[in-house]
């Protein structure tokens, strides 16, 4: 007997991917064709991400763990030649003496470096584990692919990576027009 409605299983993972805003809109048969696609890899608290400057090749989601981005010394005026401040248990720099260019702290559910799906531009900012995190890494050349096979996914996904930037434009915008108030 041929069975028309098939349940389709779900695992840990892909609910957790499907509450992350990137898929939310996926069926779970499309989110299981993107799960496909995606690689984990786990980082040490003070390990570096990526560097700016870097070839952007991929979007972070966080799994678990905090993820600081923060702008180079040099985009902020300061001395590149700063010494690092070091984690004698890990003897990984935790953060610069004098760093003012912290933009962000991210956890768990937030995705970053999102511009190296669009185009391969480099990294304007350097992403750096807080504390130990898992990353769920979305390759650009595995997205590329995907457009190609699954237009239909990669146009969901698509959607809501414009979402979020206009978000980010619009907050970024608002911002500055009140520190021009300041002025």
């Amino acid at each position: 007997m041929v069975k028309l409605f098939r349940v389709r299983k779900t695992t840990p993972r892909l609910e957790r991917l499907h509450e992350l805003s990137l898929f939310v809109n996926l069926t779970q048969a499309e989110l299981q064709i993107v799960d496909g696609l995606l690689h984990e890899r786990h980082y040490l608290e003070g390990e570096v991400i990526f560097d700016a400057g870097e070839e952007g090749q991929a979007i972070y989601i966080i799994a678990s763990g905090e993820v600081l981005i923060s702008l180079p010394e040099a985009a902020n005026g300061r001395r590149a030649t700063q010494a690092a401040v070091i984690d004698p248990a890990t003897s990984h720099p935790l953060r610069r003496q004098g760093d003012t260019g912290l933009v962000a702290q991210l956890g768990p559910g937030t995705f970053f470096g999102e511009l190296a799906l669009l185009d391969n531009s480099p990294r304007s900012a350097q992403a750096r584990a807080a504390s130990p995190c898992e990353l769920i890494i979305f390759f650009r050349d595995d997205f590329v692919s995907l457009l190609d096979t699954h237009a239909r996914i990669s146009s969901k996904i698509s959607r809501q990576l414009a979402c979020h930037l206009g978000t980010r434009m619009r907050s970024m915008a608002l911002s500055m027009s009140a520190h021009q108030h300041l002025l």
